[in-house]
Protein backbone atom coordinates (compact mmCIF):
# COMPACT_ATOMS: atom_id res chain seq x y z
CA UNK A 1 0.00 0.00 0.00
CA UNK A 2 1.48 3.47 -1.07
CA UNK A 3 0.45 7.00 0.11
CA UNK A 4 1.73 10.58 0.39
CA UNK A 5 3.46 12.26 3.30
CA UNK A 6 0.92 14.24 5.24
CA UNK A 7 1.32 18.12 4.26
CA UNK A 8 0.99 17.84 0.67
CA UNK A 9 2.89 16.33 -2.63
CA UNK A 10 6.10 14.25 -2.59
CA UNK A 11 7.44 10.91 -3.08
CA UNK A 12 6.08 8.06 -1.61
CA UNK A 13 7.72 6.38 1.64
CA UNK A 14 8.48 2.13 0.64
CA UNK A 15 9.16 0.36 3.36
CA UNK A 16 12.08 -2.15 2.55
CA UNK A 17 11.62 -6.03 2.76
CA UNK A 18 13.43 -7.75 5.34
CA UNK A 19 16.54 -10.60 4.43
CA UNK A 20 15.71 -13.99 4.95
CA UNK A 21 16.84 -15.39 7.93
CA UNK A 22 19.12 -18.86 8.00
CA UNK A 23 17.30 -21.60 10.60
CA UNK A 24 19.65 -22.14 12.93
CA UNK A 25 19.46 -26.06 11.58
CA UNK A 26 21.16 -25.41 8.26
CA UNK A 27 24.01 -23.34 10.07
CA UNK A 28 24.82 -26.38 12.10
CA UNK A 29 24.80 -28.86 9.14
CA UNK A 30 27.33 -26.43 6.76
CA UNK A 31 29.12 -26.21 9.50
CA UNK A 32 29.70 -29.99 10.16
CA UNK A 33 29.99 -30.04 6.16
CA UNK A 34 32.60 -27.53 6.28
CA UNK A 35 34.57 -29.54 9.26
CA UNK A 36 34.30 -32.76 7.13
CA UNK A 37 35.63 -31.02 4.09
CA UNK A 38 38.68 -29.82 5.87
CA UNK A 39 39.84 -32.44 7.56
CA UNK A 40 43.24 -33.89 8.25
CA UNK A 41 45.36 -36.44 9.58
CA UNK A 42 46.96 -35.37 12.75
CA UNK A 43 50.40 -34.71 12.52
CA UNK A 44 53.58 -33.30 14.84
CA UNK A 45 53.85 -29.72 13.96
CA UNK A 46 56.79 -28.99 16.16
CA UNK A 47 60.19 -31.05 17.37
CA UNK A 48 60.94 -31.16 20.35
CA UNK A 49 64.46 -30.17 20.76
CA UNK A 50 65.12 -30.49 24.14
CA UNK A 51 64.46 -34.29 24.09
CA UNK A 52 66.72 -34.73 21.57
CA UNK A 53 69.63 -32.85 23.41
CA UNK A 54 69.17 -35.21 26.28
CA UNK A 55 69.41 -38.36 24.66
CA UNK A 56 72.57 -37.08 22.14
CA UNK A 57 74.28 -35.99 25.59
CA UNK A 58 73.54 -39.78 27.07
CA UNK A 59 75.29 -40.91 23.99
CA UNK A 60 78.29 -38.92 23.55
CA UNK A 61 79.12 -39.32 27.26
CA UNK A 62 78.77 -43.32 26.62
CA UNK A 63 81.02 -43.01 23.78
CA UNK A 64 83.59 -41.07 25.61
CA UNK A 65 83.49 -43.26 28.31
CA UNK A 66 83.67 -46.41 26.08
CA UNK A 67 86.99 -44.72 24.18
CA UNK A 68 88.53 -43.83 27.41
CA UNK A 69 88.73 -47.49 28.92
CA UNK A 70 89.60 -49.01 25.89
CA UNK A 71 92.65 -50.82 26.48
CA UNK A 72 92.79 -51.53 21.87
CA UNK A 73 93.95 -47.86 21.98
CA UNK A 74 97.03 -47.72 24.55
CA UNK A 75 99.25 -44.49 23.65
CA UNK A 76 102.33 -45.52 22.38
CA UNK A 77 105.95 -43.73 22.97
CA UNK A 78 109.53 -43.51 22.73
CA UNK A 79 109.56 -44.59 26.24
CA UNK A 80 107.11 -47.45 25.66
CA UNK A 81 106.49 -49.35 22.11
CA UNK A 82 104.33 -52.41 22.09
CA UNK A 83 106.00 -55.63 20.78
CA UNK A 84 104.96 -57.01 17.10
CA UNK A 85 102.16 -59.79 17.17
CA UNK A 86 100.62 -61.50 14.11
CA UNK A 87 97.67 -63.09 16.02
CA UNK A 88 94.64 -61.47 14.71
CA UNK A 89 92.29 -61.66 17.57
CA UNK A 90 90.85 -58.75 19.37
CA UNK A 91 92.93 -57.74 22.38
CA UNK A 92 90.89 -58.23 25.46
CA UNK A 93 89.38 -55.32 27.65
CA UNK A 94 88.52 -56.74 30.76
CA UNK A 95 90.94 -56.46 33.89
CA UNK A 96 93.03 -54.10 34.96
CA UNK A 97 96.48 -52.37 33.00
CA UNK A 98 99.98 -52.58 34.06
CA UNK A 99 101.85 -50.42 31.79
CA UNK A 100 106.05 -51.19 31.90
CA UNK A 101 107.92 -48.84 30.16
CA UNK A 102 111.29 -48.63 29.35
CA UNK A 103 111.35 -46.31 32.97
CA UNK A 104 108.59 -47.09 34.94
CA UNK A 105 106.22 -48.99 36.00
CA UNK A 106 102.22 -48.05 35.64
CA UNK A 107 98.94 -49.40 37.05
CA UNK A 108 95.34 -48.62 36.00
CA UNK A 109 94.53 -44.68 35.16
CA UNK A 110 96.83 -43.68 37.67
CA UNK A 111 99.51 -41.93 36.23
CA UNK A 112 102.19 -41.83 39.50
CA UNK A 113 104.44 -44.96 38.38
CA UNK A 114 104.71 -47.98 41.79
CA UNK A 115 108.27 -48.09 40.46
CA UNK A 116 110.87 -46.46 38.76
CA UNK A 117 114.46 -47.61 37.27
CA UNK A 118 117.17 -46.69 34.55
CA UNK A 119 119.95 -49.47 34.30
CA UNK A 120 118.86 -51.64 31.97
CA UNK A 121 121.77 -54.33 32.57
CA UNK A 122 120.28 -54.70 36.29
CA UNK A 123 116.79 -55.02 35.05
CA UNK A 124 118.30 -57.90 33.11
CA UNK A 125 120.53 -59.77 35.77
CA UNK A 126 118.03 -58.63 38.92
CA UNK A 127 115.17 -57.05 38.07
CA UNK A 128 113.81 -54.08 39.80
CA UNK A 129 116.13 -52.37 42.92
CA UNK A 130 115.76 -53.94 46.53
CA UNK A 131 114.13 -51.11 47.73
CA UNK A 132 110.82 -52.71 45.73
CA UNK A 133 111.33 -55.96 46.46
CA UNK A 134 109.79 -57.76 49.62
CA UNK A 135 113.06 -59.93 50.37
CA UNK A 136 115.97 -58.60 49.06
CA UNK A 137 117.54 -57.81 45.58
CA UNK A 138 116.89 -61.26 43.98
CA UNK A 139 113.34 -61.22 45.22
CA UNK A 140 110.09 -61.96 42.56
CA UNK A 141 107.84 -59.52 44.62
CA UNK A 142 107.27 -55.87 43.78
CA UNK A 143 105.51 -54.69 47.03
CA UNK A 144 104.22 -50.91 45.91
CA UNK A 145 102.78 -53.27 42.90
CA UNK A 146 101.29 -55.62 44.93
CA UNK A 147 99.66 -52.94 46.82
CA UNK A 148 98.42 -50.72 44.40
CA UNK A 149 96.72 -54.63 42.64
CA UNK A 150 94.98 -55.33 46.15
CA UNK A 151 92.91 -52.66 46.07
CA UNK A 152 91.69 -52.86 42.27
CA UNK A 153 91.86 -56.92 43.24
CA UNK A 154 89.22 -55.74 46.64
CA UNK A 155 86.97 -54.14 44.07
CA UNK A 156 86.67 -56.52 41.50
CA UNK A 157 85.82 -59.34 43.53
CA UNK A 158 83.19 -57.08 45.24
CA UNK A 159 81.63 -56.07 41.64
CA UNK A 160 82.04 -60.11 40.51
CA UNK A 161 80.07 -61.16 43.93
CA UNK A 162 77.25 -58.33 43.38
CA UNK A 163 76.64 -59.73 40.37
CA UNK A 164 76.48 -63.51 41.03
CA UNK A 165 79.73 -63.91 38.81
CA UNK A 166 82.91 -66.33 40.17
CA UNK A 167 85.46 -64.25 41.85
CA UNK A 168 88.02 -66.38 42.69
CA UNK A 169 90.78 -64.35 40.07
CA UNK A 170 90.69 -61.69 38.50
CA UNK A 171 92.40 -60.45 35.40
CA UNK A 172 95.39 -58.12 34.54
CA UNK A 173 95.97 -56.93 30.82
CA UNK A 174 100.37 -56.58 30.80
CA UNK A 175 100.74 -53.45 28.42
CA UNK A 176 105.20 -53.74 28.19
CA UNK A 177 107.53 -51.78 26.03
CA UNK A 178 109.27 -54.61 23.13
CA UNK A 179 112.87 -53.92 25.05
CA UNK A 180 111.31 -54.93 28.57
CA UNK A 181 114.12 -57.30 30.26
CA UNK A 182 112.37 -60.86 30.73
CA UNK A 183 113.64 -60.79 34.53
CA UNK A 184 111.27 -57.77 34.78
CA UNK A 185 108.16 -59.07 33.35
CA UNK A 186 108.58 -62.50 35.02
CA UNK A 187 108.53 -60.31 38.29
CA UNK A 188 105.58 -58.09 37.49
CA UNK A 189 103.87 -61.47 36.38
CA UNK A 190 104.68 -62.97 39.87
CA UNK A 191 103.23 -60.00 41.73
CA UNK A 192 99.78 -60.10 39.73
CA UNK A 193 99.57 -63.71 40.59
CA UNK A 194 100.72 -63.24 44.30
CA UNK A 195 97.40 -60.60 44.18
CA UNK A 196 95.33 -62.74 43.16
CA UNK A 197 95.25 -61.78 39.29
CA UNK A 198 95.13 -65.44 37.82
CA UNK A 199 94.75 -64.36 34.54
CA UNK A 200 96.96 -62.74 32.07
CA UNK A 201 96.50 -60.64 28.32
CA UNK A 202 99.67 -59.75 26.89
CA UNK A 203 99.28 -56.66 24.56
CA UNK A 204 100.68 -56.42 21.48
CA UNK A 205 100.73 -54.92 18.13
CA UNK A 206 99.34 -56.41 14.95
CA UNK A 207 101.19 -56.57 11.72
CA UNK A 208 101.80 -58.77 8.64
CA UNK A 209 104.72 -61.60 9.03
Amino acid sequence: MSGTAPGGGGTPSVRPRAAPKASIMRFKAALRKAKRRNAREPEIDFLNITAMLDLMTIILVFVLKSLASSTAAIPQSDDLTLPMSYLSKEPSEEGVVVRISKTQIVVGDDARPVAEYSNRDQLAQSGLDAKYKRAGAQDLYIQPLAQVLTKYRDIDKQVKESKGQPSDTSEAIIVADETTPYRLLFEVLYTCGQSEFGKFHLMARTGKK
